[in-house]
């Protein structure tokens, strides 16, 4: 089995970035996870949305990374949203307690007009 690396771009719109992430989410992805979210919080917006829908996996070092970057939010008063979680993940998030501090939306339409 091969290993997809992450990749991570950042898009802004008035009051929010989103950062479209794509491949897998583990230890070899924290340097490219910080840097899209320094890059998404550069115009400081409200808050930021992760959008996991290209995402292939997601191991216990990556869920510890989204944790990471929660922290990184909360500590600036900045809102984290999500969206595109396939079912395995969505459930990963709920028995994690992750759905307690990062909003769930089906969409991107959604969670726009969720912010």
């Amino acid at each position: 089995m091969s290993i997809k690396s992450v990749e991570a771009s950042v898009r802004h719109q008035p009051g929010i970035a989103i950062v479209d992430l794509s491949g897998e989410i583990n230890a070899a992805a924290e340097a490219a996870l910080q840097a899209a979210y320094a890059a998404a919080e550069s115009q400081n917006p409200g808050a930021i949305l992760l959008n996991f829908s290209s995402v292939d996996y997601i191991n216990s070092t990556g869920i510890a990374l989204i944790v990471r970057l929660l922290a990184q939010a909360r500590a600036s008063q900045r809102r984290l949203l999500s969206y595109g979680l396939n079912d395995h993940y969505r459930e990963i998030f709920r028995i994690t307690s992750l759905v307690n501090f990062i909003d769930i939306f089906p969409d991107e339409a959604a969670a726009l007009a969720g912010v």
